[in-house]
Formats: structure tokens, sequence, C-alpha cells
């Protein structure tokens, strides 16, 4: 009989969520909402010397940001709690034990210039990676070199210890990855890891196991970068006697830089002045802000979408799917073995086609805030009409204000570029004689105004396209935009006459 499905998120509260953290939550919720099993957050945080003040409380926000939410955890508890590791410190010493009882694990005494003195002594012995292992123990201060009795004196006399694993010497270890297959590695390249510290916490390898044990996890889904930790946490399973409700691993593919060379990092991000965090991220020592995707205009389902297609493929040609879609098709054996690029752009495209298909209602209630803070309250219809003719030209909402402050603000200055290809010759003559046409029409609909544009050309002699341009440029300052008799339409017919007759002012009345 299958175990019903429990898988986790485990974050260590060691600084603010990473994208591939993102992912890796992403990946457990869908199989967990898939395989309607139970998604869990659990906090990692044995390593107090790197704990980061609000980096929990961060991470639990930017996942509800992104729409992946907890059935157990940390902030809701559950029948498995507590789910914060320091709040379980009094459970890991009974299994370490169990451990050393067992004969898997052993007390060791080393102090930190002794561990240095080992490393400098192999490292002259032309060891390619000095390591505490199988070999190198039986030279060290600890419970398997020292006496029985010098092992219980030192532990009477409370001398510092670690309890390290006991590495088999020369076996092999296979861990089955559903994402990578059979993983071979042979024990004479692993060292003896430490279980629990001396400051009494576990470490990372010993909680983990014990905690997906206590807390019946049936999936370990998680970074490419755990793959090397996988083969101790199998010798875990088996020195527990556990091999039975030992979970199933899948390692996930690296998030690489845009150009591919290496592992993704906030500098990449830095580096394209782009976000790189899903929320604005406050760090505690300087009390600097970094804004995330959400302040930078970007929609959480857009992040989602592009974070799904990062190392895994639907195995068909579509690109755009909602949470719902991702949980009916995900499945861990279309996840990649190679490296994803997180391509800033690609994000860009992604949240470009969810931009377009947002309502224009909805979209003028995004930028209404960005247009108060300019100083501007206008009509709402009228933001609406802005929204539905620039939406296409934006990726993301905070592109409104720079490419749409000449609906609401009279231009200032003028493409200097286009100004001079297209301000010369008859188009100021054309442009002043425009204003006064344009003066004495009644209805200012978009057909009325291009009827009139082309009449008016046409009665001078010229081509209408050649002055399209020009045009576009004295009432908006640009020599791009939407389609520039409903734009004209919309900014109003007195509007229009004066923005004209300001860009003789400012251009020259003579080409």
């Amino acid at each position: 009989m299958s175990r019903p499905v429990r898988v986790r998120f485990a974050p260590s509260p060691t600084g603010p969520l990473h994208p591939g953290g993102v992912r890796t939550a992403l990946f457990n919720y869908l199989l967990a909402k898939q395989l309607g099993g139970t998604f869990i957050l659990r906090v990692e945080d044995t390593d107090q010397t790197r704990f980061v003040e609000g980096a929990e409380q961060f991470i639990i926000d930017s996942l509800s940001w992104c729409g992946i939410t907890f059935d157990e955890g940390v902030h809701i508890g559950g029948p498995y709690g507590p789910y914060r590791q320091s709040e379980r410190k009094a459970m890991y010493r009974q299994f370490a034990d169990q451990l050393i009882a067992d004969g898997h694990a052993y007390y060791a005494f080393d102090t930190e210039t002794e561990l240095e003195e080992m490393r400098e002594r192999l490292k002259r012995a032309n060891v390619a990676s000095p390591q505490y292992n199988s070999i190198t123990r039986v030279n060290m201060k600890n419970s398997l070199s020292l006496p029985a009795d010098e092992t219980q004196r030192r532990l009477d006399a409370g001398d510092p210890f670690v309890i390290r694993f006991k590495m088999p010497r020369n076996e092999e270890v296979k861990v089955k990855d559903i994402i990578r297959g059979w993983v071979v590695v042979n024990t004479a390249q692993l060292d003896d890891k430490v279980l629990f510290k001396s400051d009494g916490m576990p470490t990372y390898h010993l909680a983990n196991v014990v905690d997906d044990y206590l807390m019946k996890i049936t999936h370990v889904i998680r970074g490419e970068e755990w793959l090397p930790s996988a083969p101790l946490h199998v010798l875990l399973y088996q020195s527990f006697g556990w091999e039975e409700v030992m979970p199933e691993f899948a390692h996930l593919p690296l998030l690489l830089k845009p150009d591919g060379d290496g592992k993704l990092s906030k500098r990449d991000g830095d580096r394209l002045g782009l976000p790189f965090y899903a929320i604005a991220w406050t760090n505690p020592e300087n009390g600097e802000t970094t804004a995330g995707y959400r302040e930078a205009g970007y929609f959480a389902e857009a992040y989602i979408n592009f974070l799904a297609l990062l190392g895994w493929n639907p195995g068909d040609n579509r690109e755009i799917f909602s949470m719902e879609e991702l949980i009916k098709v995900f499945s861990l054996d279309r996840v990649n073995k190679h490296g994803a690029r997180y391509d800033f752009q690609k994000l860009n495209w992604f949240n470009q086609q969810y931009l377009r298909h947002k309502s224009d209602a909805e979209l003028a209630k995004m930028v209404m805030p960005a247009l108060k803070a300019q100083g501007h309250d206008f009509n709402k219809n009228y933001v609406q009409e802005v929204c539905r003719l620039m939406k296409e030209r934006w990726s993301v909402v905070s592109d409104f204000w720079e490419s749409s402050r000449y609906f609401f603000e009279a231009p200032s200055s003028y493409d200097v570029e286009v100004a001079g290809k297209r301000w010369k010759d008859a188009v100021p003559g054309f442009i002043e004689q425009l204003a006064e046409v344009f003066e004495e029409m009644k209805s200012f609909k978009a057909p009325e105004i291009e009827a009139e544009f082309n009449k008016t050309a046409e009665n001078m002699g010229l081509k209408p396209g050649q002055l399209m341009q020009a045009y576009r440029l004295a009432i908006s300052g640009q020599g791009a935009g939407p389609a520039v008799y409903e734009m004209s339409e919309l900014l109003g017919h007195d509007e229009v006459v004066n923005r004209l007759r300001s860009a003789l002012q400012t251009l020259g009345n003579h080409g």
C-alpha cells in the first residue's frame, strides 16, 4: 500500500529567497497538489551563526505572493511540529546517540588547531582532498582511536566534542534519483561528516534525515547542490533501519546566468538593472531595500509560469500555463538534468503575455498609484483608454509612466534624432496649417482626424505618410507610439491644437 504523499520545502533563514529556492518550492507544491498530497514548510535553522533576522518571514511572504501555499508549517502549525529545527533541538541528540550505540557514529574531540594541522599534513603528502575520513580518523582524537576509558573521562569532564558519522570504508552507495537515474558513489570519496555540533545543535545532515523520517516525507525535491550529500543521507537511512520509508529523491538542475556561464547570482540582476527577488527585501544590517518583481510591476502568475519552465518541459510546445494547468501536467520525469538559463528577457516576455490579457479596467487600477505619485488625478475612463492603447507596448506595469506620460503631460522636449530627420522642408508649414484646420473641427474622432490630416497634406501637395512621424513628434515628443489618430482623439481637440502650436514654437516654424 503506497503512503500518502508528503513533501516539504526546507529553506534556511540565512537571507532572502533566491529564484532557485522559489522554483524548488514550486516543484514541491505542484507535485503535492497533483497527487493530492501535503505540502510542508520546514525552516532549517540549525546554523545559528548564519541566521538573518527577517529572512523566515520574507520566505513566507515571497511564496505567498507567488501563490504557493502550505498545508503545514512554521506559520500555520500541524500534527508533526514544531516545524522550526531550532525548536526541535532536544530530539536530535537521541538519534545521534543511537548511531553511536549501533556503531555508525563516534565522538570526536579534535580542536580547530588539530584539524588544521591534519589538513596541512595531508596537503604536504600531496593528498588531493584532505579530509577527516576512514583513513585519517585513526590518527585523530576520537572515540574510535582513544581507549574507552579516555573517551569516557573526556565526556565526564565536559570536553567539547562533535559526533561524526562513521563512513564505511570502500563501499558503493547507490542513490536512485527520479531525474538522474542511479547515482553511484564509493565511500572512499566521502568524509566522516559532523552530525552533531559542539554547540548542541545537529548539522543539516542529521536534522534533515531525522525530520524527513518523523514528518513522513515521501519525496525530497531539492537543488542539485545537495546531490553530493545524498549518499550520506541514504547511509543514514540504512544505519537507522529506515530503508522501507526512505523518500524518493529528485535533484533539480541549477539555474544558470543569462548567458549560461555559471550559477545564477544576485550580481546578475544587479548587472542588468533588474529585480532578483520575488518581493522587496530590506537588509537588516544596513536598512537598504531592494525592490522585487512585485514592486517592479511583474505579475506573480508570469513569474511562476517562467520559473516552471526552467528545467522542466510539458512535452509539447505550450508556454502559457496557469497554476491550475501546471498542477495537471507537471511531472518530475520531464525535469532536465542540465542547468537552465535564467533569461530575464524571457521573463519580460511572459509578463507581457499576462499583461495583454488583463482588462483595461484592471490595468487602470494598477497604474493609478503611479499617476497620483506624479501629481495627476485623471478620470478613470481616460486612464483605461490610455491602457487600451498602450498595453501592447509594455512588458511590466511599471513601464506605464515613462512610456505614457505624454497622455497626461504635454511634451517638454522632443526626440532630437526624429526632429532632425522629419522636422524639415515643408513639415513646419504643414503642422501650422493642420493646427488651423483642427481648430475649426466640431467633431474630433479618429476617422475625421485622419481624413482632415490627409486632405490637408494633399492640398499642400504632400504625401501623408511622410508627415505622420513629424505629427506624432509634435503631439507626443516621441517618434513611435500607438495608433496616432486614436491617440489624438483621446488627447482631445484643444490639447492637440495646443501641442501642435507649442511644437512649432519649440522646433521652429521653418524647415
